[in-house]
């Protein structure tokens, strides 16, 4: 390390005859550049090396604009790397000039650079051409604004995403302070903007959503079970709450609705379920004494404005949907959630924590709102490790590992996905309402593309998994058949009578 250190007298890498002025980090394996081949090197081609000088008798880290002229660190323009037309008009192209243009901060996994913008210039008939958001986006770029002061490296953006998965709690601040201490250790100055950063990382976001769109690629739909699916689960996660105070401008989303849904139209369902069920309890059946018991939270309501995200989850561990809470775990919430995935899927089972409780108070709600009478098409689905905590009669009436046709399913989903969402809940509490919608519409895009990718193999896997699981089940039951010397006939009788006792139309005696 002490030696790295060590200015000695170098010679040219390129020329082969002056001393070296330069070391040149991406330049292995021949670093050490003389003055002029140094500006020949990094005046057009590679501008964003990453450069020391060697005339002070220590290495002093250059930035772009700068360059070593009789043993001298002096200042220069540098242009930002953009790909530019051979020709602009009818002139040939030797007459074609590129002149300095307007200045541009380009922002890197390196830091940010201070540069210009190139322009051409015509000597013949004066033609000039200047880059506009196409050219720049051709390039690799994404400018921040129309006017482009400030331009992004696109694979900036693709770093920041994968960190964001990898580590969910890591904010876009502490990113950016990790961007400009990379500036200054490579000789450059400057600070970035969080605001511009995060609003032009959810534009791209939202580009590329687009261009999954049109490329038929659906996000938010498990190419696994649709449109049959077999059981979805639904359940809140009181983690993903947002502080009033952060409030700040009050922008429409970017992704307004794609995964969470509008909040006025969850209202205007909630309001209007409440005012056909009021005459039921009088209070109405979706506040007052159907609240769900789970309804209770350690932070003051009054701190709060989204309580939390309900979602719904397919069984294979794909986000389907979600809405913001704001009076706590609700029916009417999942019975949203339900309303709006019926259309597009046929679902065989609903899958809850409390769907013995739930079930009964939608068989209410159906008695009054007929339009709602098609959800009851679906089986209520009692997860199947809540089921534990419930009273044995309730586990066995409802519990998802009774009912046919089920098979493996658990109907405990939705605790996966939360594993990875309430990881993001350190950064959005935090957040604008519009910035948490985004943040959160795009993780939850992102964990959904990582499903896809491992869908195949975690399909085989679970496959011969529940084949094993099946064969040793099924000779534990040959083996019980034979130590109490039961036929089919009676296994089934046995069955059918627990089912009656759990529904209580007879009292089971077991001797």
């Amino acid at each position: 390390m002490l030696a790295q250190g060590n200015v000695e007298t170098k010679i040219c890498s390129q020329c082969g005859i002056n001393c070296a002025a330069v070391r040149c980090r991406d330049c292995l394996p021949c670093p050490f550049l003389c003055a002029e081949c140094d500006i020949s090197r990094h005046n057009k081609t590679y501008i964003l090396h990453n450069r020391d000088a060697m005339c002070a008798g220590f290495f002093q880290p250059l930035p772009p604009t700068s360059c070593v002229v009789d043993n001298a660190v002096t200042h220069c323009v540098r242009l930002l790397p953009i790909e530019m037309p051979v020709q602009i008009c009818r002139c040939p192209p030797e007459a074609l000039r590129v002149i300095q243009g307007k200045a541009v901060a380009l922002v890197t996994i390196n830091g940010r650079y201070d540069l210009n913008m190139p322009e051409l210039s015509c000597e013949g008939c004066q033609a000039t051409w200047t880059a506009e958001v196409d050219d720049l986006i051709q390039s690799g770029y994404w400018p921040a604004t129309l006017n482009f002061a400030t331009v992004y490296e696109e694979d900036l953006f693709f770093t920041f995403e994968s960190m964001k998965m990898a580590s969910p709690g890591m904010s876009c601040q502490a990113f950016l302070r990790m961007l400009e201490k990379r500036t200054v250790r490579f000789g450059r100055t400057g600070k970035l903007s969080s605001d511009s950063f995060q609003k032009s990382f959810f534009e791209w976001a939202a580009v590329q959503y687009e261009v999954d769109a049109i490329c038929k690629e659906e996000q938010f739909s498990c190419p696994a079970c649709t449109p049959a699916m077999l059981a979805v689960s639904v359940d809140g996660n009181r983690k993903l709450y947002r502080f009033k105070s952060t409030a700040r401008s009050e922008e429409r989303p970017i992704f307004d609705g794609v995964f969470i849904a509008n909040d006025e139209d969850v209202t205007r369902f909630v309001d209007q379920v409440h005012t056909k069920t009021k005459h039921v309890t009088g209070k109405g059946i979706c506040g007052g004494e159907w609240l769900a018991a789970r309804e209770t939270s350690c932070r003051s309501r009054s701190k709060v404005d989204e309580e939390g995200l309900e979602l719904a989850v397919c069984r294979h561990g794909v986000l389907l949907s979600a809405l913001n809470m704001f009076r706590g775990e609700i029916y009417a919430y999942p019975m949203f959630l339900q309303n709006q995935l019926a259309p597009k899927h046929d679902i065989t089972f609903f899958c809850m924590d409390v769907a013995c409780k739930y079930w009964p108070y939608l068989q209410r709600v159906c008695l009054d709102c007929p339009e709602l009478q098609s959800l009851q098409n679906m089986r209520p689905f009692l997860s199947v490790l809540h089921a534990k905590a419930h009273d044995f009669k309730c586990e066995v009436k409802w519990s998802g590992a009774n009912q046919d046709g089920a098979g493996s399913t658990l109907g405990e989903e939705v605790e996966q996905c939360n594993a990875f969402l309430s990881r993001i809940a350190v950064t959005t509490k935090h957040m604008s309402k519009a910035g948490r919608n985004d943040m959160l519409t795009l993780l939850s895009m992102r964990w959904n593309q990582q499903k896809f990718q491992n869908l195949a193999n975690s399909l085989s896997q679970r496959y011969h998994k529940t084949s094993r699981a099946l064969n040793v089940q099924l000779g534990d039951l040959e083996t019980l058949k034979a130590k109490l010397q039961l036929q089919e006939k009676n296994m089934e009788e046995f069955v059918q009578d627990v089912k009656d006792w759990a529904d209580g139309e007879i009292i089971l005696n077991i001797v």
